[in-house]
Order: structure tokens, then C-alpha cells, then sequence
């Protein structure tokens, strides 16, 4: 099982639809968005889970550079190599969106729970009451996703 926690760094933002613009986290994770000084939103937190799953995928992060100044040029490009062929061509869809420099064009939380190639592990480790009692409802409150 895998536990994702902030460490203390999160910004709190008053509803789903706002928009944050102090610059915090690692590098790696950061968005586009960040980078550029731009106001973000929870579409930045989707990015950094992609970068986490591209990690846990390949083996290191999609995007590498030898200075700040390198790395933050190729997070803006947002180009990355394909993860290991091994993997399902679900999988490189999943970080294809989540990883999208558009952050309007990334899903939401609620969209990458319900991409089959996570929805089916979720249900595979809970049982069927759990599963529903976890997703009657979503994850994003005050905001209709479906």
C-alpha cells in the first residue's frame, strides 16, 4: 500500500475551483504552471501524481536535467520518454493526460480514479460494499464532475 502525504508545504485553498500562487514542493514535481509564476490549482496536484506514477513506472522521473534552470525548460516543453514497453498502453494514456501541459486538459482527481486501469486495481483491493461506499460519491466536494 502506498501512503501520499504533505508534509506540511500544501497550500489550503478555499474551494476546488480556486487558485494558488506561492511557488512550494520539489523540483521534479513541479507543473508547468508553477514554473511559469502562473496561478494554479488542484490540476497541479494531477500533474505531480503523474510524475510520482511516470517514477514508479520507469524507474526515474520523466524529466531530468543537470540545473534548475534545464529542468524547469523541460517541464515546460513537456516532453518525456515513453515509460518501459512492459507497461500497458492504459498506463501511458493515464500519464499522457495527467501529465498534459494544459492544465485544463488534465482530469480531475474523480476522472483518473474512474481510468480503467486503476479503477480495476481499486476494485480488486477493496471489497464491493467498501468500493461503493468510497465512490458514491467524489472526491472534489461542491463540484459536479460526472
Amino acid at each position: 500500500m502506498i501512503k501520499l502525504g504533505d508534509f506540511g508545504i500544501a497550500r489550503v485553498l478555499s474551494d476546488t475551483k480556486s487558485k494558488a500562487k506561492t511557488v512550494v514542493g520539489t523540483p521534479y514535481y513541479l507543473s508547468p504552471e508553477i514554473i511559469q509564476s502562473q496561478p494554479y490549482s488542484f490540476k497541479s496536484d494531477i500533474w505531480s501524481l503523474g510524475v510520482l506514477l511516470y517514477e514508479m513506472c520507469a524507474l526515474q522521473p520523466p524529466f531530468n536535467a543537470q540545473s534548475l534552470h534545464q529542468l524547469a525548460t523541460k517541464i515546460i516543453q513537456g516532453k518525456y520518454a515513453n515509460v518501459p514497453s512492459h507497461f500497458s498502453k492504459s498506463i501511458s494514456m493515464l500519464l499522457e493526460a495527467m501529465l498534459h501541459k494544459d492544465p485544463e486538459k488534465r482530469p480531475n482527481i474523480n476522472q483518473v480514479l474512474k481510468y480503467p486501469v486503476i479503477a480495476e486495481r481499486i476494485q480488486k483491493l477493496l471489497n464491493e460494499e467498501d468500493f461503493k461506499d468510497e465512490f458514491s460519491h467524489t472526491i472534489l466536494h461542491n463540484q459536479n464532475v460526472f
